[in-house]
């Protein structure tokens, strides 16, 4: 953290399923980014909650090739879900930042005994969830990216 940063960038991970909503779905939304919504579990809102403008997250395949796909960015903090008239959800929007050069399969991230604390391996079906500082450099070095 530098002096005078009083928000250090957390990290986090996103899942969806290609099906619905894929990496390549993110990516043609531009600079704008897209609203998270559609979340109806309480721990994952509040996850949203904590996220700050410029965290990043990873961006998780969810079915099929189940892997980090891409690096997204908080692009709008916590605000209600246009997705239903329930004041109790709300969701994060969020724009693609770069493609991983190699998938990072759930596999590898379970083989990986550095990684065995991480939330997708302990809560899998949570579908956003917090990612260590440790974490996020281990996966982007699996991932083949320098800087995100």
């Amino acid at each position: 953290m530098e002096e005078g940063d009083l928000n250090p960038m957390r990290y986090w991970l996103f899942k969806s399923e290609p099906s619905a909503w894929g990496w390549d779905d993110q990516v043609k939304r531009g600079d704008a980014g897209e609203q998270w919504d559609g979340v109806r579990n309480y721990q994952a809102r509040n996850f949203m909650r904590e996220m700050t403008l410029g965290d990043r997250g990873f961006f998780y395949h969810s079915q099929g090739e189940k892997a980090v796909v891409g690096v997204v960015e908080i692009c709008a903090e916590a605000h209600p879900d246009t997705t239903t008239d329930d004041p109790r959800w709300e969701c994060v929007d969020i724009r693609a930042i770069a493609p991983v050069n190699t998938p990072v399969s759930l596999d590898a991230i379970k083989a990986d005994p550095r990684l065995s604390d991480m939330a997708l391996v302990r809560q899998p079906r949570l579908s956003v969830q917090p990612v260590s500082d440790v974490e996020w450099r281990i996966i982007c070095d699996m991932a083949g990216l320098s800087q995100v």
